[in-house]
């Protein structure tokens, strides 16, 4: 039997369904008949001796960065940038000392993988400015020269919009050049302009909801608004996984927070039977509200939001759903609608429906979108609305240009064919990584792809290999994800050709080879327990 969890939901699967313990597919086998489609995700744990010799890795590095600190405390280590200067030794600290030792002796290692200066669009493929470091990665020097055509699997661009050519360029410069870049006041002042009015309708009618508002910032879409939405008395059930916009949105309303397991429905389940039963602590009165938080999509986990079952739950105990799609909007569905549309449910079954204009639509900012005594209330309630700066109408019109593209409005079929292109690249590239033996963490149609390095070494060395190939990928470690599990994420898009995902998959074998220096490393599942 495989070594981890993978959830099944559909009678074929069942039968057919090989990677699957019989008891994850009775738990999943109870709601099949709320999915109109195959739902399949694997988590595979990590092995016992891949998870010790990652517990090594860092302890080696931990004593190695006292040995190092000793060593400066002397002045015996020569990069002297890692310590305070003299003249700061008086002062509070701004930072804990841990952090403090994590960033000087571990994070700097590996620096260089990350914050990387791009000088083009950032499309399926982008030029890099080379970068070259004397002192440990501590300060970084320019060599003027730029690394041209590295294939981009780092950006969000999941439908390919974010582009300095064709329709939506086009659109976005001739805006320009009408109403400027900026704004220069809030939406409530005189900020307010047609095109804004013309967006929020429009982003209304392919959610299919009464009513939206629109915002210059993704994150503070969540931040702001969940405040406005809830507050003391009030109980917000959290995934554990969720975002940082989101888990900082809910401090900030003053509410109590309740964590629930990643997508699994019988934790939450549990937490919304107490939430009835005990009501608030102390007092045991009834909450005022209880509004459950999920995203559409994990951007670290790859994996898709159990919906049908959550709107279950939901309604079966009068709760409210608040549905982050910044990642899935555009990037899931038939018709590019997000993971409501995935399912085929009904949008009106979700109270509070958020999304960002960052990713799919290659613009910014976000939304929010509902009933219409909910856009209402947030617009004269939400700081985010009241006091934030209108969106800058080239943005704008990025907006209502690819969103026009995507429903078919601009009497073309290229958002349709973008959306089927993205699926169909997501679909491909997971199959293929997983025939060449590598861990992937996810859903089957999400295009954010994890596939798992655990070892701190494999981070930094996977990263630099693979820009040595001109191929930008994003590594992740503690502590964005558990200890144990270190990966690089690959965000597919509807603008990667074939050949691109194929030159990649093939730079894959010589990166093994410097990378994973033996099979049982690169692939411990292959270890015979399957």
């Amino acid at each position: 039997m495989m070594t981890g969890r993978v959830y099944c939901c559909s009678s074929f699967l069942q039968v057919h369904c090989v990677m699957c313990s019989s008891e994850n597919v009775h738990a999943a086998s109870r709601h099949d008949r709320l999915y109109s489609r195959p739902f399949i995700e694997s988590f595979e744990e990590t092995p016992m001796l891949v998870a010790v010799l990652t517990y090594m890795g860092y302890g080696i590095l931990t004593i190695f960065g006292y040995l190092r600190d000793f060593l400066r405390h002397w002045k015996i280590e020569r990069c002297h940038i890692a310590r305070e200067r003299e003249e700061q030794q008086d002062f509070v600290p701004l930072y804990q000392d841990f952090e403090n030792f994590y960033t000087r002796n571990l994070y700097m290692r590996i620096r260089d993988n990350w914050n990387r200066p791009i000088c083009s669009v950032p499309g399926e493929k982008m030029d890099l400015m080379e970068r070259v470091s004397h002192d440990f990665n501590w300060t970084f020097k320019y060599t003027g020269r730029v690394v041209p055509d590295v294939i981009n699997l780092g950006s969000y661009n999941y439908l390919g919009f974010a582009e300095n050519q064709g329709p939506c360029a086009d659109a976005a410069a001739q805006i320009t050049m009408t109403y400027g870049a900026g704004v220069a006041s809030t939406r409530q002042e005189i900020g307010n302009l047609d095109r804004h009015e013309e967006m929020e309708k429009l982003v209304a009618k392919f959610l299919g909801l009464e009513s939206a508002m629109a915002f210059g910032m993704g994150f503070a879409t969540n931040s702001m608004n969940i405040p406005a939405l809830v507050g003391k008395g009030c109980l917000i059930l959290s995934d554990e996984l969720n975002h940082a916009s989101l888990v900082l949105g809910a401090r900030l309303s003053g509410s109590t927070i309740r964590v629930f397991k990643h997508n699994n429905m019988q934790s939450l389940e549990k937490l919304l039977r107490e939430a009835i039963v005990h009501g608030q602590p102390r007092t045991h009165r009834p909450w005022k509200k209880i509004l459950i938080v999920v995203e559409g999509i994990y951007s670290m986990e790859g994996s898709i939001v159990r919906l049908p079952e959550v709107i279950a739950l939901k309604k079966r105990y009068r709760a409210y759903l608040y549905l982050d799609e910044a990642h899935s909007i555009g990037a899931l569905g038939p018709r590019g609608r997000g993971v409501v549309d995935y399912f085929g449910l009904d949008p009106r079954d979700v109270d509070v429906l958020m999304g960002t204009f960052t990713k799919s639509f290659g613009a910014a900012g976000g939304y929010i979108a509902g009933k219409r005594e909910l856009i209402d209330y947030l617009r004269s309630h939400s700081h985010s609305a009241v006091y934030a700066t209108s969106m800058s109408p080239p943005v704008v019109e990025q907006i209502i240009t690819s969103m026009k593209c995507i429903m078919g409005e601009d009497g073309t079929t290229i958002g349709c064919d973008r959306v089927r292109q993205l699926a169909e690249n997501t679909v491909y590239f997971r199959k293929r990584l997983r025939e060449m033996g590598f861990i992937i963490y996810g859903n089957n149609d999400s295009p954010v792809i994890p596939m798992m390095l655990y070892m701190p070494a494999k981070i930094g060395a996977f990263g630099r290999e693979m820009l040595k190939r001109n191929i930008g990928v994003v590594v992740v470690g503690f502590p964005a994800t558990p200890i144990i599990e270190s990966r690089a994420r690959f965000c597919i898009s509807a603008a990667h050709t074939r050949d691109m995902l194929n030159r990649v998959r093939r730079q894959f074998h010589g990166s093994k080879r410097q990378c994973f220096t033996s099979e049982w490393l690169w692939r411990p599942s292959a270890w015979g327990d399957s």
